[in-house]
C-alpha cells in the first residue's frame, strides 16, 4: 500500500494544542490547510488526513534522488546524512553478555549478547569509538564449592576435552554433596585461600577461567560477536576495599544492628531506601556485588575517559543499576549521569526436541538442524556449496530477528514455527531476500551503474521500497 512520503501533524503546529482541542477541529484545520497549499515541481500531491496534512513527492524526482544518493554513497548510504554529520563523535564503553565462568553459555545470556552487539555496531556505524567489554562472573563463594568439587569429582582429561560440560557435571555433583556441613566448610576454606592468593588454589581457578574464555570465544564466533576486553569481578577485589573506605570517609556507609553495611538512598535519610554493600554470615563480613560494580565503573572511567557507559542486562537488574548510579552520584562522580542501563525482557518457552533448553549451543545446533531439514524438503532450494554453513547463517538470522521483533522491554514467547517461517518478518525471509537480490546483482554483472531509468519505478511496490530507502 502506497502511503504519504511526509506527514504534518496539525496538533504540533496549532496555537491551541491543549488536550481539550477536539479531533474534528484538528481535522477541519487539516482540511483548510491542505486546500491552501499548492503543489509544485517537488510536491505532486497534498491531502488531508485525520489531523494531518499529507505530502506526496513527485515520483520521478523521488526515485532519482534516492537512487542517485545510493549510487553515490554505496555502503555508506544512510550514515553520511546531514543529520548524522552534525552528531558529535563520542567514546562509549558498552558492557554486555557477561556469563558466569566455569558454566556453559546459558541461553539467558543470548539477549544481552545480541542486543549489546547491535548497540555497539550502530554506534560504530555512526562514527563513534566503542569499547566492548565482557564482564565475567568469575569470583565468589561458588568457586570455593567448584574447587572442592573438582578435587573430589574432577578429571584433568575431561577438563581438557570438554571443559565447561565437565565443570557443569562437577558442579551438579558437589551441590548435592554440599548438604553436608563439612563440605560447606571445605568450600569456604577453598575460597579463603583464593582470596589470600594461595598459589595452587589460584592456579586451578585461573585454569577454569582461561578454559571458559576459550569456549566462549568459540561460541561468540558463531554469533559474529567479539570483545575488546574480557574483564571480571575478580579484577576489582582490591579496589573494592578502596571503594568501601571512600564510602566510609564520605559518611555514606552505615552499619545496621545485624552488622550489615548499607548506603542510605532515601531523600529523608530514614533508610526507607538503601543499598547493601556488606553482608554478614554471623562470623565474617563480605562485600556485595554492588561494591565490586562501583569499583569497576570508577576504574573504567579513569582508564577510558569515555563519554558514556552502557550496561546491557535483563530487567531483573533494573534496581541494581538504579542504586549503582545513585551511589556514584552521592560519591561525587558527576559522570554517573552519563551511565545508562539498557534492560530487556526474558525469553520464555524455548525448548528443543529433547526438552527444556539450558545452553545456547543446544539452541544454535537445533536451529541449524531444523533449517537443514527445511532446505532438504523445500522444492525451491538450490544446490549450495556448503549446506551446513548456509543453515548456520540462516538459523542465526532466524534467532536474532525473532528476538528483535517485539518490544525490547517485554518478555516474549519463543516459537520455533514462527522463527523458521519462510514468509513475513522473519530472519529466514530476510536471508532469502538478500540471496535473491545478490543473485540478481550477479545476473546483471558487476559493472558500476552511473545513471538509472526511473520510469519503471512508479508502481506502488516500487514506491514503497523507495520510501523505505529514503527513511533509512
Amino acid at each position: 500500500r502506497c502511503v504519504a512520503d511526509f506527514q504534518l501533524s496539525i496538533a504540533s503546529v496549532t496555537e491551541d494544542n491543549s488536550s481539550g482541542c477536539l479531533s474534528q477541529d484538528l481535522n477541519l484545520q487539516a482540511q483548510k490547510l491542505a486546500e491552501k497549499l499548492k503543489c509544485d515541481a517537488v510536491v505532486s500531491g497534498i491531502s488531508a488526513g485525520p489531523g494531518t496534512v499529507n505530502f506526496t513527492i513527485n515520483r520521478e524526482l523521488l526515485a532519482k534522488a534516492v537512487l542517485q544518493q545510493v549510487l553515490k554513497e554505496g555502503s555508506e548510504y544512510g550514515v553520511k546524512s546531514e543529520l548524522f554529520s552534525t552528531v558529535p563523535r563520542q567514546k562509549a564503553v558498552i558492557e554486555y553478555s557477561s556469563p558466569n565462568i566455569a558454566k556453559k553459555f546459558h541461553m539467558g545470556h543470548l539477549r544481552s549478547t545480541i542486543v549489546g552487539n547491535f548497540i555497539a555496531n550502530l554506534k560504530v556505524a555512526l562514527g563513534h569509538e566503542v569499547i566492548r567489554i565482557n564482564y565475567l562472573g568469575d569470583w565468589g563463594m561458588q568457586f570455593g564449592l567448584l574447587g572442592v568439587g573438582f578435587q573430589r569429582f574432577g578429571s584433568k582429561e575431561k577438563l581438557k576435552s570438554s571443559p565447561l560440560q565437565h565443570l557443569f557435571e562437577v558442579y551438579v555433583q558437589i551441590n548435592k554433596a554440599a548438604e553436608d556441613e563439612h563440605v560447606k566448610e571445605l568450600a569456604k576454606d577453598f575460597f579463603r585461600k583464593l582470596e589470600e592468593h594461595d598459589e595452587q588454589t589460584l592456579s586451578l581457578w585461573k585454569q577454569f577461567r582461561d578454559l571458559s574464555i576459550e569456549e566462549y570465544i568459540r561460541v561468540y564466533k558463531r554469533l559474529g560477536v567479539h570483545f575488546d576486553e574480557y574483564s571480571g569481578e575478580s579484577f576489582y577485589q582490591e579496589t573494592s576495599q578502596e571503594v568501601l573506605k571512600m564510602l566510609e570517609d564520605k559518611g555514606l556507609l552505615q552499619k545496621t544492628k545485624k552488622g550489615t553495611g548499607v548506603v542510605d538512598l532515601s531523600e529523608k535519610k530514614d533508610l526507607s531506601s538503601f543499598s547493601t554493600v556488606m553482608r554478614s554470615d554471623g562470623t565474617s563480613l563480605y562485600i556485595t556485588r554492588q561494591v565490586v560494580d562501583l569499583a569497576a565503573a570508577i576504574e573504567r572511567m579513569n582508564k577510558h575517559q569515555c563519554d558514556t557507559m552502557i550496561y546491557v542486562t535483563d530487567k531483573s537488574q533494573n534496581n541494581h543499576f538504579e542504586h549503582l548510579f545513585h551511589i556514584l552520584k552521592l560519591m561525587g562522580y558527576d559522570w554517573a549521569e552519563r551511565c545508562q542501563h539498557v534492560s530487556f525482557g526474558l525469553v520464555q518457552g524455548m525448548k528443543t526436541r529433547r526438552g527444556e533448553v539450558v545452553f545456547l549451543e543446544d539452541v544454535l545446533n537445533e536451529v541449524r538442524a531444523r533449517v537443514l531439514e527445511n532446505m532438504a524438503s523445500a522444492k525451491t532450494t538450490k544446490q549450495v556449496e556448503d549446506p551446513v554453513e548456509t543453515a548456520e547463517k540462516v538459523g542465526l538470522a532466524a534467532l536474532i530477528v525473532q528476538d528483535f521483533r517485539g518490544l525490547l522491554s517485554s518478555d516474549y514467547q519463543f516459537s520455533w514455527d514462527r522463527a523458521l517461517q519462510s514468509r513475513g518478518d522473519t530472519g529466514v525471509f530476510l536471508q532469502y531476500t538478500h540471496a535473491r537480490l545478490w543473485s540478481l546483482a550477479q545476473m546483471h554483472g558487476s559493472e558500476q551503474l552511473t545513471d538509472c531509468n526511473v520510469a519503471c519505478l512508479q508502481e506502488p511496490d516500487a514506491v514503497s521500497v523507495l520510501q523505505h530507502l529514503l527513511r533509512f
